[in-house]
């Protein structure tokens, strides 16, 4: 291709960007103004494409090069826009109906390394201990410094039953290795128990198009499950990515009963919207405590910033992540799709998520519940003492060295995905305390 043909594909290209993103509406006043120095732009990449293709030491194909050139120029704008070429559009699209393979983690991009936002669930990546805030730094011992996210994304994806190494950076401690063995993800989305006799327990792992429909089923089971007795309901959305915002505004709505659940706004007019409750509440008014942690992202942080904005829900446990914004995927006739960040989300009283993320209303940090092993020291015991002070000392500064690891911990908002939903979830432990006193308190009134 001559290079006065490459800038007119380029010109070609940003054209057809943007009447797919103006369909139905008037052209800014500022384009005509602008449309010269666009082409001195353009001629300017066409001069470098050019370059490059006579210049460059290996063989490169022109499209990889405008791939490439697209996909910098998203990424550039913030670690959620990006090109996904016809594969990654595809395998986006399967992930969004709740089955994909790959190691089962959500994932952003900070300072050139991949972060971790959330592992899912019974995956591979939830099985190895990754935690949000994880910091990838290598895939198979290849530093993933100056990939692009859907980059880093493809080389963690491959064949089912095929190994991986990751390399993982911690706060508070030295880069580690973890392998990690390749499957299918099937996400089951929403799971739920009973905890006791009479508290629903529901935990939505993801907003796939699933998500909805398992919310209402797993309400009605139990519902049957406690003689329709329930004292309370509480939805855990700890480490739970996101995903549709649509699932994300069904979930808030099954709880509320009017009003606002979230508004999107952006630059452009046409891109703002507004979504409202309607009638009809699942937990039919039963107290609703949240539990959220660092690894809470996007769609989760909708429900949870709707729920406390109304007064439906007790947020309890650490603050989320603070993703909040919009994007919009954008097909691209023959060439896969673009995602593009075109809005923010807000809650109902006008909170912007973004980098902020949502505050619980009484703070929870993670922990394992563990027993109480003193009362099985044996009588003559001479290390249980408790006049021998050169012990008291030593394990007063264990219990430090303990409280600064908790605290690191802490800090990420990090949970073991193993103990999330189990009799050893201390956050869960304070939610189903809170039911019961407010049952009790109640009980009380009444009487």
């Amino acid at each position: 291709m001559k290079r006065s043909g490459l800038i007119a594909a380029a010109a070609a290209t940003l054209i057809v960007f943007g009447l797919h993103q103006d369909v139905g509406a008037a052209p800014p006043a500022s384009t005509s103004a602008n449309t010269a120095e666009t082409y001195k732009q353009l001629n300017l990449f066409g001069d470098v494409l050019e370059i490059v293709r006579n210049g460059y030491a290996d063989e490169v194909k022109d499209d990889q090069l405008v791939e490439g050139a697209i996909n910098g120029m998203l990424t550039a704008l913030d670690p959620h826009s990006n090109y996904l070429n016809s594969k990654n559009f595809n395998d986006m699209k399967v992930q969004t109906r709740g089955e994909f393979g790959g190691l089962g983690i959500e994932v952003s991009m900070e300072n050139g390394l991949v972060k971790v936002v959330s592992p899912i669930d019974d995956t591979p990546a939830a099985h190895a201990g990754l935690k949000p805030g994880d910091l990838i730094t290598h895939l198979d011992g290849n530093a993933v410094q100056g990939l692009t996210l859907p980059e880093a994304v493809e080389k963690m994806r491959g064949p089912v039953n095929s190994d991986i190494n990751l390399t993982i950076r911690r706060e508070g401690q030295e880069p580690s290795d973890v392998k990690l063995t390749r499957a299918i993800i099937k996400i089951q989305s929403v799971r739920s128990h009973l905890e006791g006799n009479n508290i629903g327990y529901i935990r939505v792992t993801s907003f796939n198009e699933q998500t909805d429909v398992g919310l209402n089923n797993a309400m009605k089971n139990l519902k049957q499950q406690a003689n329709n007795k329930l004292i309370g309901v509480i939805l855990d959305l700890r480490n739970n990515p996101g995903g549709l915002l649509d699932q994300a505004v069904a979930v808030s709505d099954a709880f509320l009963e009017k009003g606002e659940i979230d508004s999107t706004r952006g630059k452009r007019a046409d891109v703002a919207q507004r979504y409202n409750a309607r009638p009809g509440d699942i937990a039919s008014g039963l107290p609703v405590p949240v539990l959220i942690n660092g690894g809470s992202a996007s769609a989760s942080e909708i429900v949870a910033g709707a729920l406390q904005d109304h007064h439906r829900a007790v947020l309890i446990g650490t603050k989320s992540f603070g993703k909040g914004s919009v994007q919009t995927i954008i097909p691209l006739a023959g060439h896969g799709a673009m995602r593009l960040t075109t809005a923010r989300y807000y809650t109902p009283s006008g909170r912007s998520i973004q980098a902020r993320g949502i505050d619980p209303d009484i703070v929870v940090e993670a922990a394992k519940i563990a027993k109480d092993e003193k009362a099985a020291d044996k009588p003559g015991d001479k290390t249980a003492k408790a006049g021998d002070k050169k012990d008291d000392k030593s394990a007063k500064k264990d219990d430090k060295k303990d409280e600064k690891k908790d605290d690191s911990a802490a800090d990420q908002g990090a949970v073991d995905p193993a103990v999330i939903g189990t009799a050893d979830d201390y956050q869960l432990a304070r939610a189903v305390d809170m039911l019961r006193g407010i049952a009790l308190f109640n009980g009380r009134l009444v009487n």
